[in-house]
């Protein structure tokens, strides 16, 4: 190394990075845990009979084939739900909490889970529904017709997301005057990944958690990056742009 040239060294706390590591293991281990469960579930309907009882048992009540849907799919879902939430809730609120990440109180939790189940279970049945009446309608290019449909939804969904669904669960606002200097920096960074955004937000992150993080969002005209407030209060201009630079990354590669 040249005798002017600067020495920079990053000390890492080892005992926090163990506890990072066995808290993300943890997290690996309940996920393959969550889709075992959620596996054996769905082949048990299948293997053991119970998907055509319940058809059968459905036809009693309607022949209507939208309405049948939605109640097989209602029936379905609502127990594999409650099956998962014992695991759901320490996965989500137990764990960070143990690992002194989660600033979220069981009142907050339960209406997240209340949200997602209502804004998932509504765009996921109107995609189910769709699917079912192309199959009806287009037995044979069925696949085609959807795959279309499906990437319109995405796109659309994509787009409005940013504006309609996330201000759901967090409130979302431009960086003022006194982050100017990190807001031009990071949509200068945008402009030279060739990332086109329309601003950058910051959002209530620390309502949930003491973790930071930051990313992109939106499509289009609703294109934007986003940092959680945990991030803006903790860390400096140079670290936030690093890491922004990072999620950049993913867009680019």
């Amino acid at each position: 190394m040249d005798q002017g040239a600067i020495k920079i060294t990053t000390e890492l706390d080892p005992e926090r990075q163990q506890k990072a590591k066995h808290y993300a293991l943890i997290n690996r281990r309940l996920m393959v845990v969550d889709l075992a469960i959620s596996g054996i579930y769905m082949l048990a309907w299948l293997v053991f009979g119970w998907s055509q009882a319940l058809y059968s048992y459905l036809l009693q009540f309607t022949s209507n084939d939208f309405l049948l849907l939605f109640l097989y799919i209602a029936v379905i879902g609502g127990i594999l739900f409650v099956i998962n939430l014992p695991l759901s809730f320490y996965q989500g609120y137990t764990l960070p909490h143990q690992y002194d990440l989660s600033t979220q109180a069981v009142g907050g939790w339960v209406s997240d889970q209340v949200k997602g189940i209502l804004i998932g279970g509504v765009l996921g049945m109107i995609l189910l529904e769709i699917i079912y009446a192309i199959l009806r309608v287009f037995p044979t290019l069925w696949w085609l017709w959807a795959g279309v449909i499906l990437l319109v939804f995405n796109v659309l969904l994509a787009n409005l997301a940013p504006t309609l669904l996330m201000p759901l669960f967090n409130k979302f606002i431009p960086l003022g005057d006194d982050h100017a200097e990190l807001a031009d920096r990071l949509l200068q960074l945008a402009k030279r990944s060739g990332t086109y955004v329309r601003g950058v937000f910051k959002f209530d992150m620390s309502k949930r958690t003491k973790q930071a993080n930051a990313g992109l969002t939106g499509l289009g005209n609703t294109r934007r990056i986003i940092i959680g407030d945990t991030l803006l209060n903790e860390f400096s201009v140079d670290e936030i742009e690093t890491v922004m630079a990072h999620e950049l990354g993913h867009q680019v590669n």
